[in-house]
């Protein structure tokens, strides 16, 4: 009986292994299902609106299409790196944007929580909280920070998908038109589906004072279909990121060494009146000393 035990427990440890082995495999080729080439339908509404103001104004829902490139960056057993580029306009002739990146970290304990009007707060995840989860890292066009959260991929009866609640700021789409609120609580789903893939949001708009209470203003429904398309009609893309991986992968350097400090974030808006991204859009930002240099000028001390 001494000796079998240790054996039924052997077997039951290497079983356990094997299964966490498979399950992370499983979670790895979501993760890498939603590379490739994509027409994408974005699509955003309104819900809800809890304000006080009898002048309050909705957002206009927006629906737009696009084609967009997902190039695998990073592939490692715990990193998984994404970079998406838009191809838009002519498609004899077409103009490439450097859009969002979407890094996946196996049972990170490192996280950036923002905490409205440029500012993250570094926090320091307990192991075994995050055990088996992969962390998602989303990221701006100029690799400044977004919005981070740690969560497990969940596969069943056919389906594949990974949720999350987190905090981040305004999008594109919202803080160019609004001023009224400063933070989005965002509710993510990320689901493969058998066209692609889907980013399904359930979004509140916030109000967040310091020692206040957090107001709700607003929810919102996003519902952003990825339909897989051939690699082809994304050439442009590609060639483009080929083309230009060089100098962003000198921008992730430098934003990885100010993560790497470990501590609260804050970021200046503009720098002589410019944001960051028109400066490492311009052609002529593509030294290592000049790109650490400008990064760092927007980085509060």
């Amino acid at each position: 009986m001494k000796t079998v035990l240790p054996t039924i427990m052997a077997l039951v440890v290497s079983a356990s292994t094997i299964a966490q082995k498979a399950k992370k495999n499983d979670d790895r080729e979501a993760i890498k299902s939603m590379c490739g080439c994509f027409e994408v339908t974005f699509n955003f509404a309104e819900t809800f609106n809890h304000s006080t103001d009898s002048l309050y104004k909705p957002s206009k829902t927006k629906v737009d299409k696009g084609l967009e490139w997902a190039e695998l960056v990073t592939d490692e057993d715990d990193k998984i790196s994404i970079q998406h580029l838009l191809q838009v306009g002519n498609p004899a002739d077409p103009h490439i944007v450097k859009h969002w990146r979407q890094d996946w970290l196996y049972q990170n304990t490192d996280l950036y929580s923002y905490n409205a009007d440029n500012t993250w707060t570094f926090k320091k995840l307990p192991s075994d909280k995050v055990k088996g989860q992969w962390t998602q890292k989303v990221y701006q066009v100029d690799d400044s920070p977004r919005y981070e959260g740690s969560s497990t991929w969940v596969h069943v009866d056919g389906k594949s998908f990974w949720e999350n609640t987190s905090d981040a700021p305004l999008p594109r789409r919202e803080y160019t038109t609004r001023s009224d609120y400063n933070l989005t609580v965002r509710g993510n789903r990320h689901e493969v589906t058998d066209y692609g893939w889907l980013h399904d949001q359930d979004n509140t708009k916030v109000i967040r004072e310091a020692g206040k209470e957090d107001v709700i203003l607003a929810q919102e429904k996003g519902y952003n279909t990825y339909v897989k398309v051939d690699d082809s009609r994304c050439a442009a893309a590609a060639a483009w990121w080929k083309s230009n991986a060089d100098k962003w992968a000198l921008v992730r350097t430098k934003w990885d060494d100010v993560y790497g400090r470990n501590k609260d974030l804050s970021l200046e808006e503009k720098v002589d009146n410019k944001v960051l991204y028109k400066y490492l859009f311009d052609d002529e930002y593509d030294q290592k000393d000049e790109i650490e240099e400008v990064i760092e000028s927007f980085v509060k001390q």
